[in-house]
């Protein structure tokens, strides 16, 4: 019984990490804005930043990943060890574009007076609401990576201590 509950658990959140990192992806990918400063035309795209093309990119892998895991039998304890490396790989990943996009993001709210960057955000508020929300969702799908390699350890550890 307790078993069947942990693994129902472990393919909940499984699966609420594939959410998080699709609708990251998704969010991401559909984040765009035209508009126009001092007279001339700006269009705000994620294409046109590698950040995030980058953050586009590692939540698709991680959707994917989760996708192929949900479709795997639970009983594949020869398996383990390679879905724990597979999580710790992911995790990193996805972390690491939650990082890049979130330095091109606060750049983009704040600008950089130093460089002389100015702020985007007032110009292309709804291409900023998307990035934000991606961002959100990325780090919703990265945290529950985290919990769900936290686990895969644990029941690992502890099935060969037993």
């Amino acid at each position: 019984m307790v078993k069947n509950m942990q693994s129902f658990c472990s393919l909940l959140v499984r699966l609420l990490a594939f959410g998080a990192t699709l609708s990251a992806a998704i969010v991401m990918a559909t984040s765009h804005e035209k508009t126009s400063f001092f007279s001339l035309p700006v269009e705000a795209k994620y294409s046109h930043t590698p950040a995030f093309k980058y953050f586009v990119i590692a939540n698709a892998i991680g959707s994917a990943y989760s996708l192929l895991l949900l479709f795997l039998p639970t009983a594949a304890g020869s398996l383990s060890a390679l879905v724990i490396a597979s999580d710790v790989v992911l995790t990193m990943v996805l972390t690491s574009s939650i990082s890049a996009a979130l330095s091109i993001a606060y750049v983009g709210k704040e600008g950089n007076s130093y460089a002389g960057w100015l702020p985007i955000c007032d110009q292309v508020p709804k291409y900023c609401r998307h990035v934000t929300g991606a961002l959100i969702a990325g780090f919703i799908g990265a945290f529950l990576y985290m919990l769900l390699l936290h686990y895969s350890i644990y029941t690992r550890c502890k099935s060969s201590i037993s």
